[in-house]
């Protein structure tokens, strides 16, 4: 079942493979979606945000907070409500509506509200504070998803040349200057997000600054910090500059992808050691899905992007499928891990709304266009415990349907008119990236892409070749000896004559300028994180690969 909300009310439609409006459910009220009765009827008219806790038993609603002409403070406007009995079981005051919701433990033994520089956390009852976690300026905290022991990450943002830090903590182990699991402090940062994985040993902190005072990103600038509750940090390398979009977690909790980098963004799978595991290339994305199990990855450009979607068996690592879901505001996995709804929702864009139901091969399965006098906000699939669904069989037939497909429309590039009688070039402002595999093999750090094993044997016969024409032409000529106290790293600037291994060439040479760079700092005193000092342990490797690569020049 999936719930729709806009212009013409709240109903419900069945799910794949029915997608009719189940006539049961009134469009007016709100019920049990089990036993099919209303549950209970709450006279808040001006309610703006609601949300139930985990496992349904607490409705928590907010509404604006206001005050009196007098200056008198203003009545509590976030309530707690019994969903079995409809009483309402506490009410605070919520001035801000960021962060307005509590959070909850997943067996909601624990809630959690931010207050005044506080965390405050109750254990079963909302009268009396369990515990308290106190540090100057909290601004924000997660809770740790999963069973007990529970944990939380806080982020401290940095005043007068202090850093920014976010620590985590056990529950309810708050107090004392060595409570803290982690600590993780960095500069440029103006507001974080912190996102635990699911077995809560780890938190990724995207820190972003409003402001790129270099002048280089109109999003400001952003950095991708891993933090673990062993105690261990590091700084997540992109390899390519520009904002962060987006980040997730696998739901296996071992590995992360991150999208990143000026159009056309690059797509990274990292592992817990911060190190890439496969690159997905270039291409015009924004956003990454995880299927529910973990075994799919859609990547994404929405928004001002036009809706391009890749399907990837991040198993294997191959491509399903390329959809396109033009328009779209919206996207979500259904819990069944084989369905995927994308939707087009005011207020974000008023014009064409409506939703679609597709099969992870890229069939559009059911397809609602609202009225053009109407307008769609808001549509949700039927939350599921995890487990309730098992894995299925990838498959990369598409599957069949009765909804024809839509072909994406081609926009027509303008050309001025002294060019419009005269043949069209293929000329691309950016030259796309090829999705390579990134896991090391026996033999060789990293492993060569098809088109780099190609290039690498072209590289060899040319190599080959030019030196049995040397021994040829100066049979009895002795070769001139490479001088010994040139360094091997020093920046040449001959070409091999194929594009790839000059790019190649030229990539170990930043490398080998940012171990440089990093030796330097550590001679300074500075304390390096631990992918940094492993970056420096590559130096003799990335030093032969380049030797090898520049004998051929």
């Amino acid at each position: 079942i999936f719930l729709v909300r806009g212009s013409e009310g709240l109903y419900m439609v069945n799910g794949p493979p029915h997608f009719t409006e189940s006539t049961i459910f009134p469009r007016v009220n709100i019920i049990n979606v089990t036993n099919k009765r209303l549950l209970h009827s709450f006279d808040l008219p001006k309610t703006v945000c609601l949300e139930f806790s985990p496992k349904n038993t607490i409705l928590t609603t907010w509404q604006p907070y206001t005050t009196s002409k007098d200056g008198t403070a203003g009545i509590p406007n976030l309530q707690l409500y019994d969903v079995k009995t409809g009483t309402c079981l506490k009410s605070f005051i919520q001035k801000k509506a960021q962060n307005w919701c509590p959070s909850w433990s997943e067996d909601e033994i624990i809630c959690a509200r931010n207050v005044n520089n506080e965390v405050h956390f109750f254990e079963n009852n909302f009268n009396t504070i369990a515990n308290k976690l106190h540090l100057q300026k909290i601004n924000d905290f997660v809770l740790s998803p999963g069973p007990q022991p529970y944990k939380v990450a806080v982020y401290v943002p940095g005043s007068k040349g202090a850093p920014s830090f976010v620590r985590l903590y056990q529950y309810p182990n708050f107090a004392g200057p060595h409570a803290a699991l982690a600590n993780k402090s960095f500069f440029k940062a103006d507001k974080v997000t912190m996102l635990w994985n699911k077995k809560a040993t780890a938190v990724l902190v995207i820190a972003s600054t409003e402001v790129d005072k270099t002048g280089a990103s109109y999003y400001g600038e952003q950095t991708l910090h891993y933090i673990s509750t062993n105690g261990e940090s590091a700084v997540v390398q992109l390899p390519k500059n520009g904002p962060i979009y987006d980040v997730v977690w696998n739901s296996s909790s071992t590995e992360f992808c991150a999208v990143y980098g000026f159009m056309p963004a690059k797509a990274t799978i990292f592992n817990l050691k911060c190190d890439p595991v496969f690159d997905f290339g270039t291409g015009p994305r924004n956003a990454a899905y995880y299927s529910p199990h973990g075994h799919i990855l859609v990547l994404a450009g929405f928004g001002n992007l036009r809706g391009q979607m890749e399907v990837w068996d991040v198993k294997n690592y191959k491509l399903i499928s390329k959809p396109v879901a033009s328009d779209s505001t919206y996207f979500a996995w259904c819990p069944d891990g084989e369905h995927i709804l994308t939707a087009t929702c005011a207020p974000r864009l008023r014009v064409n709304n409506g939703y679609k139901i597709w099969h992870y091969t890229g069939s559009i399965l059911h397809k609602y266009d609202v009225p053009s006098n109407g307008e769609l906000w808001q549509v949700s699939w039927q939350p599921f415990l995890d487990g309730i669904f098992p894995v299925k069989t990838i498959t990369y037939q598409a599957v069949p349907s009765e909804v024809p497909s839509e072909e994406p429309k081609v926009a027509t590039a303008y050309r001025p008119p002294a060019l419009r009688n005269k043949p069209i070039t293929n000329s691309k402002l950016h030259e796309e990236e090829p999705p390579q595999n990134m896991k090391p093999q026996s033999g060789h750090d990293k492993p060569l892409s098809k088109t780099a094993l190609k290039n690498q044997r072209k590289h060899e016969a040319k190599k080959a070749a030019k030196q049995e024409a040397r021994s040829d032409k100066t049979p009895d000529v002795t070769p001139t000896p490479v001088p010994q106290n040139i360094p091997q790293n020093t920046i040449s600037q001959s070409t091999s004559g194929n594009p790839e291994i000059d790019k190649k060439i030229k990539n170990l040479k930043k490398k080998l300028k940012a171990i440089e760079q990093l030796k330097e700092q550590a001679a300074a005193g500075k304390q390096l994180e631990k992918n940094q000092l492993e970056k420096i342990q590559k130096e003799t490797a990335i030093l032969q690969e380049l030797e090898d690569l520049e004998l051929g020049i």
